[in-house]
């Protein structure tokens, strides 16, 4: 299987949109409207991933200041900071038909990557109780239950310092 992980384009709203509705639950879905505004804000750390040119899965994320994700950064854009020292994370997708498959773990590589070349001091997200095991293997290390609220579920905030 041949994957492209490459910049997303605005000309990809559509299906990037479509892979969001079909990973996440209505709560926490990002909205198309969304999406958008972080593809025009902040494409430089939004990668999408495909196979024969069809989008199978995605990472994204602002750039901050903070060392945890709060709330009102999923929802409003304007908050990304370009020099900001920590890249987020607000969602890794990958349709179900493609998981399993080692592409979750070639989007967060990539991201990861361009994050140092970008001189970041690291990179945070939050995460379910279930995947923190996943996300050490990348050498994130567990902080504890996040104040995020996000789509009413129990988070857990993450970070790999650079």
């Amino acid at each position: 299987m041949d994957i492209k992980i490459r910049r997303v384009s605005i000309e990809d709203l559509d299906s990037v949109s479509e892979v969001e509705t079909r990973c996440f639950p209505e709560a926490e879905a990002a909205t198309k409207s969304s999406i958008e505004q972080r593809i025009k804000t902040f494409p430089e750390s939004f990668f999408v991933a495909e196979i024969d040119g069809i989008i199978i899965g995605f990472i994204n994320g602002c750039v901050t200041n903070e060392m945890t994700i709060f709330d009102e950064l999923f929802s409003d854009a304007t908050l990304h900071i370009p020099n900001g020292d920590y890249q987020a994370i607000f969602g890794l997708d990958v349709i179900s038909d493609y998981r399993k498959q080692g592409i979750a773990a070639q989007l967060m590589n990539h991201m990861i990557e361009v994050s140092r070349l970008n001189s970041r001091k690291g990179v945070i997200l939050t995460c379910k109780d279930k995947l923190i095991h996943y996300y050490t293997k990348f050498g994130f290390k567990n902080k504890g239950i996040s104040k995020s609220e996000h789509g009413g579920s129990v988070w857990y905030d993450m970070i790999l310092e650079f």
